[in-house]
């Protein structure tokens, strides 16, 4: 089989099993209260947070985006139709609503219900959100991308309790730039690990910035 048609099948593969594992939870908990549901993630009337919190939700998607165009993978994906961006645009919904749920408002309101400041609310989720998403530098075989994986997401999980907490707690701002980065960077980020992209200093073609 051709090596390109292997990797994209293969990256179709582990997309599909996250759009199946994280767009369970989210169906689950739909159909069992919407309105409740709704209320959590702070998607309803009167709960969507605040203009701050929103225009921060929408630099840190521009920002992290805009660094994820070094990889080439990223940038050849970015905006092309295919059946892999769609399932990246699903990828963007369940994983926007249940990571942000879990990383953001269980974790840091557990964290100051328990009497933590803010500043480590903001660093526990950064580093839980980080090591979470190692994984994906594992894809391509790669210490080295597994921990610069790491360390990116964990930072991009950083800004994201900031925007949490600029909104006053409402996680809806989080989602939607949790969205817009998923939809944008995949499937190209995970075609990138595959091919080795995050193990190398400087990738070749990339864009220097």
């Amino acid at each position: 089989m051709d090596p390109t048609r292997k990797t994209t099948i293969k990256a179709a593969l582990i997309l599909s099993g996250f759009v199946l594992v994280e767009g369970a939870w989210v169906v689950i908990n739909w159909v069992a209260n919407p309105r409740g549901f709704l209320n959590y993630l702070g998607l309803a009337s009167g709960r969507l947070g605040t203009p701050l919190g929103w225009v921060l939700a929408l630099v840190v998607a521009g920002f992290f985006v805009w660094h994820g165009l070094r990889l080439p993978s990223v940038r050849a994906n970015l905006i092309r139709p295919s059946f892999l961006k769609l399932l990246a645009v699903l990828i963007g919904i369940s994983a926007g609503i249940l990571e942000e749920a879990v990383f953001r408002r269980m974790l840091m309101d557990y964290l100051q219900d328990h009497a933590l400041g803010m500043l480590l609310q903001i660093l526990v989720s950064a580093l839980a959100f980080g090591a979470a998403h190692g994984v994906w530098g594992l894809f391509g075989r790669s210490w080295r991308a597994a921990l610069g994986a790491t360390v990116v997401t964990g930072a991009l999980g950083g800004a994201l309790a900031i925007v949490y907490i600029a909104s006053q707690r409402s996680v809806a701002s989080c989602i939607v730039a949790h969205f817009l980065i998923d939809a944008f960077m995949e499937p190209g980020l995970i075609l990138a690990a595959m091919r080795g992209e995050m193990g190398t200093k400087r990738v070749p073609g990339s864009v220097n910035r």
